[in-house]
């Protein structure tokens, strides 16, 4: 069966025309949405990329280096001192720093820095990579409504050599970093818990079971306050005293 010369010329559009919204709408607009959210992300490395992070704030230098032994602790103190590290710690920072994006980006003078804390940062972290690669984040201080962290990256693209890229970064940041050296510590497990003291010791008291106890019906008046309440002959059993 053969198809009009017009008929196909529009079977032949209609294809094309398929193709280039499939690849211009659905698969550009996934693309598309990649990129912005690339765009969004502090940084683009991954944990595993990471070989040591450097944190300074106003209390603290600490130097954290990635174990080369296969077995736990996958990270290690350098400095101040040379411990385990409290994996759950660093690996909640790591996860801000991979993970953690921008609200929006800024440009400001360097004369402006001071505005933002970012003259006197609250902390600093330098990321080393395995690549030798250095990235460094500075936290200055809350916006003006308290819900995000001023922010820049040393090794972000400047617009000239006069001004900076301000970040909006999660004020969790401010958490992650702000600890004393104790909880960057990897907790001792295997401490011995104090024991409980021991509960004296109960002696069992034994009561006779046939032993009975007369009282008088004023005894009973007088403990209950009835004087109107008359009781003749009561036999009444009693613990013994």
């Amino acid at each position: 069966m053969k198809f009009p010369r017009t008929t196909l010329i529009l079977i032949l559009l209609a294809l094309g025309l398929g193709t280039f919204v499939y690849c211009h709408e659905i698969k550009g607009y996934t693309q598309r949405e990649e990129v912005k959210q690339n765009q969004q992300r502090i940084f683009t490395f991954t944990a595993d990329d990471v070989q040591s992070l450097t944190i300074k704030t106003k209390d603290i230098r600490l130097n954290l280096e990635r174990s080369t032994k296969p077995e736990p602790p996958k990270w290690v103190i350098k400095s101040p001192i040379s411990e385990p590290a409290n994996n759950a710690i660093v690996s909640y920072l790591m996860n801000l720093l991979v993970k953690g994006k921008s609200d929006k980006n800024l440009a400001i003078p360097d004369n402006q820095l001071s505005e933002f804390g970012l003259d006197n940062p609250q902390a600093t972290i330098e990321i080393k990579l395995k690549n030798q690669q250095i990235h460094k984040l500075i936290l200055g201080k809350l916006n003006f409504n308290n819900s995000f962290l001023y922010a820049k990256v040393e090794s972000a693209v400047k617009n000239n050599d006069n001004f900076n890229i301000l970040l909006l970064v999660s004020k969790d940041f401010s958490n992650a970093v702000n600890r004393d050296l104790s909880e960057w510590k990897e907790s001792d497990k295997n401490s011995e818990s104090q024991p409980l003291p021991e509960l004296p010791k109960l002696t069992p008291i034994t009561t006779p079971t046939n032993s009975k106890k007369k009282i008088n019906t004023a005894t009973i008046r007088g403990y209950f306050k009835i004087p109107w309440l008359c009781i003749k002959n009561l036999d009444i059993p009693l613990p013994p005293f």
